[in-house]
């Protein structure tokens, strides 16, 4: 029997999961562009204790943690507010790769919430004002409606941050590699923390 060639050996990953993310996501970043390469699902628990995925953008990672931002009265972050548990996943078809990360979340500080949202455009930061996220909307001429009115409000003026609008920042517990394998037979690698250096181990596909 001949098996596939083309695989994920333990020699081709860093002991350390951040820097082997790095190296991930900057090569998908230069094969498929960054808006694709930053998207990603988050998943939570609801507050009736239900899982929850939806697609959200990482806007900013270093060696401690990842970051994205939303709305804190949006369904995520109600959810998040009461448990702070959430999951990561980035899934690249074309380069046949997956990473999972599963963390606790804390609020970042104002000054980067601020700094970031000075960052978008001023159409998104109005839509911040305007969008009562996650609630029942009549129409699509209603929220529309309601961004040229804080366009009028904030006409001339720099739009500030809605106090309820930040970011998140997801501290990792646990990370896992997937490389996509010739009939199914797919590459795996956990990394679990083990007091100050992360355990590797392979998974079963």
């Amino acid at each position: 029997m001949k098996f596939p060639t083309t695989r994920l050996d333990r020699k081709d990953i860093t002991t350390n999961p951040f820097a082997q993310f790095d190296r991930w996501y900057r090569h998908a970043k230069q094969a498929i562009g960054e808006e694709d390469a930053q998207v990603m699902t988050l998943s939570t628990i609801d507050l009736e204790g239900f899982p929850d995925g939806r697609m959200v953008l990482l806007k900013d990672y270093d060696s401690k943690g990842f970051v994205f931002y939303t709305n804190l009265e949006s369904k995520k972050g109600r959810s998040l507010l009461k448990n702070n548990r959430a999951a990561l996943t980035f899934f690249w078809p074309t380069l046949h790769r997956q990473i999972r990360i599963q963390g606790t979340t804390t609020l970042v500080n104002t000054g980067e919430a601020d700094t970031y949202f000075r960052s978008r455009a001023r159409i998104s930061q109005l839509g911040a004002w305007a969008s009562q996220q996650s609630e029942l909307l009549d129409s699509r001429g209603t929220l529309e409606k309601r961004v040229l009115a804080m366009d009028l409000l904030y006409k001339g003026k720099e739009v500030p941050r809605p106090p309820y609008w930040t970011g998140f920042f997801v501290k990792p517990t646990s990370f896992e590699f997937w490389q996509a394998g010739e009939y199914r037979l797919h590459d795996r690698f956990a990394y679990i923390p083990k007091g100050t250096r992360w355990m590797i181990s392979r998974l079963y596909p």
